[in-house]
């Protein structure tokens, strides 16, 4: 077989792979069993974005009873967060998203380098004691998909 094949058996069979764990993830959704998905944020910049796909998310598969979200926040966007320094709106989108039962993490070493506890965080938040990082790991060998805006 030469090198070419080999190559083509090999992109081949990864491709396959790739959409039989994509159909398989279709046909759990579609078959009542909730997809489970992890937002990852690190970015100050990127927070409002952020929480508007976890909002268009929610909207898009129909409410938040159709979908298992967790958020897990670490570095310098967890300032964003905090009691003192959060914007009126953003209050209002993560008291929501608690309500609507999406998993709010904030990342222990994190918050011990901003000396920050979760009473100074907005209401709803949870600790990830062991790290932000090693949270997303849980969660996604629980089966969450790994999104990074």
């Amino acid at each position: 077989m030469n090198r070419r094949n080999i190559l083509w058996s090999a992109v081949s069979a990864l491709g396959a792979a790739f959409g039989a764990s994509h159909a398989q993830a279709a046909t759990d959704a579609s078959a009542g069993n909730k997809l489970k998905v992890v937002y990852h944020l690190s970015d100050a910049e990127k927070v409002n974005f952020v929480l508007g796909n976890i909002q268009n998310h929610i909207d898009g598969v129909g409410g938040p009873e159709h979908v298992t979200l967790a958020l897990v926040i670490h570095g310098p966007a967890l300032k964003a967060f905090h009691t003192a320094q959060a914007n009126p709106d953003l209050s209002k989108r993560v008291s929501e998203f608690s309500k609507d039962g999406v998993e709010l993490a904030a990342c222990g070493n994190t918050m011990k380098a901003q000396n920050v506890t979760l009473r100074e965080l907005l209401p709803g938040f949870v600790s990830a004691e062991r790290g932000g990082v090693v949270r997303l790991a849980e969660l996604q060998s629980q089966g969450y998909l790994y999104l990074r805006p």
